[in-house]
């Protein structure tokens, strides 16, 4: 466990006795606990010589969908046998909301995202995560990548958890951003950046305020009827898609950013 300062520099909580990510967030208030420790804390590290694995503890992943203008015209135009629904899950009370990955199962950053063999169709979806405690509450944001197979989700609705859930299919980072309201985090910019051979092959970007509902609504619905003794992830859906005929490749470099977090890079692979 560490807390990063100033860009550049990481304290180790491991030395303050903080070795589990719940700790931290099952706090009144993360971040005035997190200014203490770091008074108290003297053991630290540069950045550049720490490698930073995925900001999950023992939260599973999951994701809400079709929360951007921009994603419910996607996925009505991917499939015509699909198109009513994802219409009428952006209008509707109830929001799209399913698992998406298992703790163990993220990938860090810098490490390889998956895209399956037997799809035609994959990309990456860049979204902000809210970090939700055990009793429902948003206590931090990170970045996370929701990668999707669009060929098998279009070919038919049922089929969502194959396009999405599979072997590094999720990856999120860098890290926790504590302390931040609703409202600051809806002024942020989302950019996304794919390169192959170093050279971008796709970019573009959108904001946090395009999307629709609100945090507090969206981490409603994923705790009715539902407990996380360790508290969840969730993803908020997205509002970049690169066009049709763009598809990844493996070794293209997924290079996610959101103004008021940091950076998200990972290699492709396939899986």
């Amino acid at each position: 466990m560490g807390l990063m300062l100033g860009g550049m520099t990481v304290v180790d909580l491991t030395a303050a006795g903080i070795e589990r990510l719940e700790t931290v967030l099952e706090q009144h208030d993360p971040r005035r606990f997190l200014e203490r420790l770091s008074n108290s804390t003297i053991t630290s590290h540069l950045l550049s010589k720490v490698k930073l694995l995925a900001p999950v503890g023992q939260q599973e992943v999951w994701a809400a969908g079709v929360t951007y203008p921009r994603s419910r015209k996607a996925r009505m135009e991917e499939s015509d046998f699909s198109a009513t629904a994802y219409d009428k899950v952006y209008e509707a009370a109830r929001p799209e909301i399913f698992f998406k990955s298992l703790p163990e199962k993220v990938v860090s950053p810098g490490d390889t995202i998956g895209i399956r063999k037997d799809a035609r169709w994959n990309v990456p979806e860049p979204e902000l995560a809210l970090v939700i405690n055990s009793r429902g509450r948003t206590v931090g944001y990170t970045i996370g990548n929701d990668m999707s197979a669009r060929d098998i989700e279009g070919e038919n609705l049922l089929y969502l958890p194959q396009a999405k859930v599979y072997n590094r299919s999720c990856a999120v980072g860098p890290w926790i951003v504590v302390g931040a309201s609703e409202g600051e985090a809806r002024n942020w910019k989302i950019e996304l950046q794919i390169r192959r051979n170093r050279q971008a092959v796709f970019e573009g970007e959108t904001s946090v305020g395009q999307i629709k509902r609100s945090f507090d609504e969206l981490a409603d619905y994923l705790f009715r009827c539902q407990i996380f003794p360790h508290g969840a992830l969730l993803l908020t859906g997205t509002g970049i898609v690169p066009p049709d005929d763009f598809t990844l490749q493996p070794e293209d470099a997924v290079r996610i950013s959101i103004s008021g977090i940091g950076t998200l890079e990972n290699p492709v692979v396939l899986v």
